[in-house]
């Protein structure tokens, strides 16, 4: 048995129009094929040509190692020179991945390489994030803190991406105080035994290709798998529906200091009662009694 997830629609090009009422509008997810071609990065972006102008800076990176008490809100694992982390991408599979690196404040000539697309939705032009990945390294299913319009570019070799909406949140073990699901569950290949409710979740997936973006709508969960050594970059814009407003300035003004607080008060104990909950209250909502 798999997830039931259906591919997310494709188009080549689309109008600021037909995006705004196919898409923005009812929340919808779409790869766009050729929405960049005339960008300078199309031709120009790859790993080799990170490494050759960022070589000798030092990058945060981050595995899958379980949420430790210790470690603060997004803190990195491990950090390294960016040339010896595109060095290790190429050699072996590692599960290394570069998270939200602001190519602006480290490289602010890429900006030449790119623009701000317009569909329609007011870009963040201050926080163009990186994300960088080696073969079949993956995130954590999870949404984003502010529950943003999301733009993904992808640049080199493919990336698998599995996608819910937040109908869905009540099927995915969602941790409480938290953005994520139980780190546990393996959305490659799920066990729907261990994970029963997971059988009634309705997603998408598609696999994104150099220069291919996909749009993620408001507050979409994501799990993000590197089929081969590659990276993307995220522009963003402000949720437009107030709930989803409301929740992302709770998110970003209390629950994660409340959580970094009962961390340093609790230890632990915390993180386990909170993993915890994410399995009694999911199987409450569902009727389970395992």
């Amino acid at each position: 048995m798999k997830l039931n997830l259906q591919d997310i629609p494709r188009v080549k090009t689309i109008t600021k129009e037909a995006f705004i009422k196919h898409y923005f509008k009812p929340q919808k997810p779409v790869v766009i094929e050729q929405l960049i071609e005339d960008w300078p990065a199309y031709n120009k972006w790859s790993l080799d040509y990170i490494k050759a102008i960022a070589g000798d800076i030092t990058v945060p990176l981050y595995d899958d190692r379980p949420v430790n008490f210790e470690e603060g809100f997004n803190e990195p694992h491990a950090t390294m020179k960016m040339a010896d982390y595109i060095d290790l991408l190429k050699q072996e599979p590692t599960k290394y991945r570069i998270f939200l690196w602001n190519i602006l404040k480290e490289l602010p000539q890429l900006q030449k390489d790119f623009k701000f697309p317009d569909l329609g939705l007011r870009l963040m032009k201050g926080i163009p994030m990186l994300f960088f990945g080696g073969e079949d390294s993956h995130t954590f299913m999870h949404y984003d803190i502010d529950l943003a319009n999301i733009f993904h570019f992808h640049f080199e070799g493919k990336k698998q991406c599995i996608l819910f909406d937040q109908s869905q949140t009540d099927f995915l073990y969602k941790i409480p105080h938290s953005l994520i699901t139980r780190e546990d569950i393996d959305f490659k290949n799920p066990d729907f035994e261990k994970w029963p409710a997971l059988k009634h979740a309705k997603g998408y997936i598609a696999e994104l290709n150099h220069g291919e973006t996909l749009y993620m709508p408001e507050g979409y969960w994501h799990y993000m798998r590197y089929v081969t050594p590659g990276f993307s970059m995220s522009l963003r814009a402000l949720a437009r529906n107030p709930k989803n407003f409301g929740r992302a300035l709770y998110n970003i003004l209390f629950m994660r200091h409340y959580d970094n607080v009962m961390r340093r008060l609790k230890g632990q104990e915390w993180i386990d009662w909170k993993n915890a909950e994410a399995i009694s209250r999911t199987h409450a909502k569902n009727g389970f009694t395992v």
